[in-house]
């Protein structure tokens, strides 16, 4: 719904759902690659495959970038949006051949709609470019997003987290999924009314992470919060934006020039960032199958969509969708 305030939706009506995997039904006459009965998953991200950004493996900054049952994010003339704009929620959806990978055969197909996620949160943690054993501060880590870095935070040296969320005993839990990386968490509903504005946050990180951490992965789509987890920093440490929060950063400049800060922000994933998981998949380094939450029949598609929306389940982690 938020998509449709902005506007981002730019063919109505459409069908949505831009993480999907299923079974090959049917192909082109001039499709190579791909057979009937093939198990695939869908890189949703279309784009001109011309440009820069495209030839060299960042298709998400095209100017013509935009998500197969999902949203535009440009003004430019997008012609594969207009033919693909409809997504995976119905029982069969039309996609560019050169858009599907095949899947290993020890993938489920809920863990690889999924895969946009966890290539996500890849590409998140690439950004960091984190030292060797570093701390990482995680924020909004009881959401898919921070749920997903979680759990792929043993593969990139990660040797401890501080995750950061509204509620202590949804924290707790979502530490559970960090393998043998210690996890401390940072509750917001514990910290003072006026935590926003005083600094509070940023002294509990510091409490937890005396010389601060490397880097913080930042997925709090509004609020204050930003400008404390980046506080929160040593000396040339990274924050990685993925949030989308619209809130202003509170931080001068100056800050980040003495503390020789980056701020990185970035969207969706790369190729190479899917193929990573799908490695990872394949040969049992990663499991992802605890990830996922909640399943619903697609003929309960708008329950899904409302419990998304409201949270009301505790933990809810990742949604798929079943025909």
């Amino acid at each position: 719904m938020r998509l449709l305030r902005m506007g981002a939706l730019k063919h109505l009506p459409t069908t949505l759902g831009h993480e999907a995997a299923g079974v090959v039904s049917a192909v082109g006459r001039d499709v190579t690659g791909h057979a009937v009965g093939d198990r695939v998953r869908v890189h949703p991200l279309l784009n001109c495959r011309e440009c820069e950004y495209c030839r060299t493996d960042r298709d998400m900054m095209c100017a013509q970038q935009a998500m197969l049952g999902h949203a535009a994010f440009g003004d430019a003339p997008m012609p594969l949006y207009e033919q693909y704009h409809d997504g995976g929620l119905a029982e069969y959806v039309r996609v560019p051949h050169w858009l599907t990978d095949s899947l290993p055969d020890s993938v489920g197909f809920d863990v690889a709609a999924k895969v946009q996620d966890l290539a996500n949160a890849v590409r998140a943690l690439k950004c960091a470019d984190l030292p060797e054993r570093a701390t990482l501060v995680v924020t909004a880590a009881t959401g898919t997003m921070g749920t997903a870095t979680v759990k792929l935070a043993e593969h990139f040296g990660v040797a401890r987290l501080i995750l950061v969320g509204r509620d202590s005993e949804r924290l707790h839990r979502v530490a559970g999924l960090a393998g043998g990386v210690p996890a401390g968490v940072v509750a917001l509903d514990e910290l003072p009314e006026n935590w926003s504005t005083d600094g509070t946050l940023t002294r509990r990180l510091r409490e937890l992470a005396p010389e601060g951490a490397h880097a913080v992965i930042d997925f709090i789509p509004e609020g204050p919060a930003l400008g404390q987890t980046m506080a929160g920093m040593a000396t040339g440490g990274t924050l990685v934006h993925m949030g989308g929060n619209s809130t202003p950063l509170s931080l001068p400049a100056i800050a980040l020039m003495m503390h020789c800060w980056r701020f990185v922000a970035t969207r969706a994933c790369t190729r190479q960032d899917t193929t990573d998981v799908l490695r990872l998949l394949a040969t049992g380094a990663l499991t992802a199958d605890e990830l996922i939450t909640h399943r619903f029949p697609l003929t309960e598609a708008l329950k899904a969509m409302d419990a998304i929306e409201q949270r009301v389940d505790d933990p809810m982690w990742m949604t798929v969708i079943n025909p």
